[in-house]
């Protein structure tokens, strides 16, 4: 399907706890485009992205999620990650006894799906932890534990960059962020994505402010389980204005 979309979501419903929260989502996203979808506190926003990467406790009822024309609705989440979707999470799991360096070593290895070099993805990482700001000994503590919620969000954003996904799924990076570790974090999008030009970027959050350093090609505002309009970065300046009841059906 060579006119397919990168990644398409189409009427997509989802549950969870036997409570629907997605009532029909509809969403594009061709290759390179940067999307954002801001919503209020239980408008579904992190229901949405644990569904699009496979999360077991979310279940879809109906709908598909297609990423480069085929169906990956009912692929497991490491299946996805290995055909090139990734999440950051708005709250990242430690990992007690896996330093950032190993965890990164396997997970190269696992999407790519062949071993690959231990001294060049060192390198690698080395050279996109200077980029992102981060002391070299952060890759010999063990993933999460003990880190800041800065340095958690730029280890979800150093995971992408050795990743090289074809899309990036940004479920609320910006949440708890002061305004320098929000730069830096956005500022890493913008490198990764300067790298992998053709990257789709879908970026859910809450606020603006991450949104005026990522400059989205396409804003969505998400209520009540359903977009419910579309438009450029005029959406999140009304919303900024008018609040979420302006966009209240």
């Amino acid at each position: 399907m060579a006119d397919a979309p990168l990644f398409e979501v189409r009427g997509l419903h989802v549950a969870a706890e036997d409570t629907q929260i997605l009532a029909g989502i509809d969403l594009a996203i061709q290759a390179g485009e940067v999307h954002a979808i801001m919503g209020p506190n239980g408008s579904g926003k992190s229901t949405l992205a644990n569904a699009l990467l496979g999360n077991p406790e979310y279940e879809v009822t109906s709908g598909e999620v297609m990423l480069h024309g085929d169906d990956v609705t009912e692929w497991d989440a490491d299946v996805r990650a290995k055909h090139g979707m990734f999440l950051a999470f708005q709250y990242p799991q430690e990992i007690p006894g896996v330093t950032v360096n190993n965890f990164l070593q396997q997970a190269v290895r696992a999407r790519r799906g062949e071993d690959v070099s231990v001294l060049d993805t060192r390198r690698r990482i080395m050279g996109w932890m200077e980029r992102l700001e981060m002391d070299a000994r952060f890759a010999e503590r063990f993933l999460n534990e003990g880190f800041s919620g800065g340095e958690k969000k730029r280890a979800e954003i150093l995971q992408m960059a050795m990743l090289e996904p074809d899309i990036a799924v940004l479920d609320e990076t910006d949440s708890g962020l002061d305004v320098d570790a929000l730069r830096i974090v956005a500022s890493g999008v913008r490198a990764v994505k300067d790298d992998r030009p053709e990257m789709g970027v879908l970026a859910i959050t809450h606020y603006r402010r991450l949104l005026d350093l990522l400059r989205p090609d396409h804003v969505h505002v998400l209520m009540d389980g359903r977009i419910v309009a579309s438009g450029g970065m005029e959406l999140a300046e009304k919303l900024e204005n008018d609040g979420y009841e302006a966009f209240r059906t």
